[in-house]
């Protein structure tokens, strides 16, 4: 059984993903976290719902935290990061964009992503 904290500038990854609103909100996430991964996904994308229990055991099991944003809310927010299709992934180190993959990822695959900023 994992214990949550309430502070959200704690740097402890957590072990369920955070809903995230608005640019701002990003940027402070990403800042307060090492690895974030920002799952920019819509609630009608069967492709998204797919990835979601994918995405969750990665929130838990490895060393990013995940941001999901939802498009159909922030739409301002995909375009600034390029968004056209659903699901994106979106992996930030450090503070930085430094990779982006689009369409449904394998477990294996997205823990080899994060693998690869965490070594």
């Amino acid at each position: 059984m994992t214990v949550e904290t309430t502070s959200d500038t704690d740097r402890t990854t957590p072990s369920e993903s955070r809903h995230v609103d608005g640019q701002s909100e990003l940027d402070g996430f990403v800042a307060d976290n090492d690895i974030v991964l920002a799952d920019f996904y819509a609630d009608w994308c069967g492709p998204c719902q797919m990835l979601e229990p994918v995405v969750e055991t990665i929130a838990a099991e490895t060393a990013a935290t995940v941001a999901k944003i939802d498009v159909d809310a922030n739409p301002q927010l995909a375009a600034a990061y390029g968004v056209r299709g659903v699901p994106t992934l979106i992996l930030f180190t450090d503070g930085e964009q430094v990779e982006k993959v689009v369409g449904v990822q394998s477990e294996d695959q997205l823990r080899s992503l994060i693998g690869d900023y965490t070594e």
